[in-house]
């Protein structure tokens, strides 16, 4: 008997964390970084390693939350606990990082990242693996993460507008301090209500809601999964899973991409467009642009699977975001035309490849006979957050290199070397996600067949249950 489908008001409920994980996401990339380097002291380089740094720290956390929050259940469910318990922790490193008082230290910034990383995988894995478990069918998935990533571009573009109505009532020299404050605050207040409606309103399945046990029981087997052996057991079945490793690597560089466009957008706009007091503004209508075509895109999906939807995004970017280079200086309009063009790619590959990645757990649960939701979305967000890292340390690193200099007083070089740089990077992580996923193995009759597979599975294990019993 199929599962009645959830309404478009609890997927609306659902997605709602996703606005304040978008309004953190955004400043950390195109705000904080600068912050810090800037107005701060910190300088390019020591920002940009820091940066890096702490988020290869990830690469610890992301593995060993999925193995936990697959393991260790509440009453709840699976996930909804891990989801209120990032809250506080998230408010406090909020509350450091962007409300710092006086000078601080890069030990400071490295410490306090540290901190809200724990938090933000603790919010953004679980959220994504409860998605991934609310339907089984392959076009619903679709949805409910059309639902997550539409809420998330909507985030973007409500935190933007804080940044250019300060912009626009600030007579500060450099309004960026007050920018990053009041967008913290945006964070700390929006982030408890949403969690609170969201784990209040939508309910786990019944079948992720069964699995509680004593927790000294779940930890000892979270401490035997976590032993060396065991991680190695149970990575084995991924070196083999194809779809994923296509995955998790377009999903790299498509993170990459993104995350330098976001670290290079406002210097762009104030030396290469030289229309500075449109920055916020222009930022927000790229925004809004990806939100409106987040419908078209799904729709495109439905008809030419997820794969072919993905290959044909990100060959608009690959083939488009050139024409950047032909926006004159001082020219917002034009700017503005081009950014509503190329919105189309704003987080639709997002959408994706999350909705992709539920049909890559079906894959691995028919190859091993476990599902493994958690482990593989930390997969995922680990090559996300690894991809934007490394993309704030290196755009860093090569804008030194270059001689740009944040303050100004750039040499045309200079200037022409960020502008080559803002366009190559998408240019070349485009053409390789493209080129890695022209032959991904998966599609809507594979997914089918593989569904089939699981549930005569689970029918077969009823049975035998039964039979015990009798």
């Amino acid at each position: 008997m199929s599962e009645e489908r959830l309404s478009a008001s609890k997927l609306m409920t659902f997605a709602g964390p996703a606005i304040p994980i978008a309004a953190l996401g955004l400043p950390l990339t195109v705000f904080i970084p600068q912050f810090f380097a800037g107005p701060m002291g910190l300088g390019f380089a020591t920002v940009g390693t820091i940066f890096l740094i702490a988020r290869f720290w990830d690469v610890i956390t992301d593995p060993i939350m999925g193995a936990v929050s697959d393991q260790i259940s509440s009453k709840w469910g699976r996930r909804r606990h891990w989801i209120v318990a990032s809250v506080p922790i998230l408010i406090v490193s909020v509350v450091m990082i962007f409300f710092p008082s006086g000078q601080v230290s890069a030990g400071y910034l490295f410490g306090w990242l540290i901190v809200l990383y724990v938090g933000w995988t603790m919010l953004t894995l679980s959220h994504l693996s409860w998605g991934a478990e609310l339907d089984d069918d392959y076009n619903q998935r679709s949805r409910i993460q059309g639902f997550r990533e539409g809420f998330t571009i909507l985030g973007v573009p409500l935190v933007m507008l804080i940044p250019v109505f300060i912009e626009s009532v600030s007579s500060a020299r450099d309004p960026l301090p007050d920018q990053v404050a009041a967008m913290g605050l945006f964070v700390i207040i929006l982030l408890p209500i949403a969690v609170g409606l969201a784990v209040w309103r939508v309910d786990e399945r019944a079948q992720f809601k069964n699995l509680h046990r004593p927790v000294k029981d779940e930890f000892k087997d979270v401490l035997e999964r976590l032993s060396f052996s065991k991680i190695k057991a149970a990575l084995e079945p991924l070196k083999k899973n194809r779809a994923l490793q296509i995955v998790v690597i377009c999903d790299f560089f498509s993170g990459f991409s993104g995350a330098s466009l976001g670290t290079m957008f406002i210097y762009e706009v104030r030396y290469v467009w030289e229309i500075e007091a449109w920055a916020g503004r222009l930022l927000l209508l790229y925004f809004f642009a990806g939100l409106a075509f987040v419908p078209l895109l799904l729709q495109l999906s439905y008809r030419i699977g997820k794969h072919r939807a993905l290959i044909a995004a990100a060959g608009f970017s690959a083939c488009f975001v050139p024409l950047i280079l032909l926006i004159p200086p001082g020219e917002p309009y034009i700017a503005a035309g081009m950014l509503i063009f190329l919105g189309v790619n704003v987080g639709s590959v997002t959408i994706l490849y999350r909705a992709i990645m539920a049909d890559v757990g079906d894959l691995d649960e028919v190859e091993t006979g476990k599902r493994r939701t958690g482990l593989f979305y930390s997969l995922l967000t680990f090559t996300a957050k690894t991809g934007a890292a490394i993309a704030v340390g290196t755009v860093f690193w090569t804008l030194d290199i270059i001689g740009f200099q944040s303050t100004g007083d750039n040499t045309p070089e200079a200037v022409r070397g960020l502008s080559y740089l803002f366009v190559g990077i998408p240019v070349v992580c485009n053409s390789i996600v493209v080129l890695m996923m022209w032959k991904f193995p998966l599609n809507f009759e594979k997914q089918q067949e593989l569904r089939r597979i699981i549930d005569e599975r689970k029918v077969e294990e009823w049975e035998s249950d039964q039979g015990q019993i009798l």
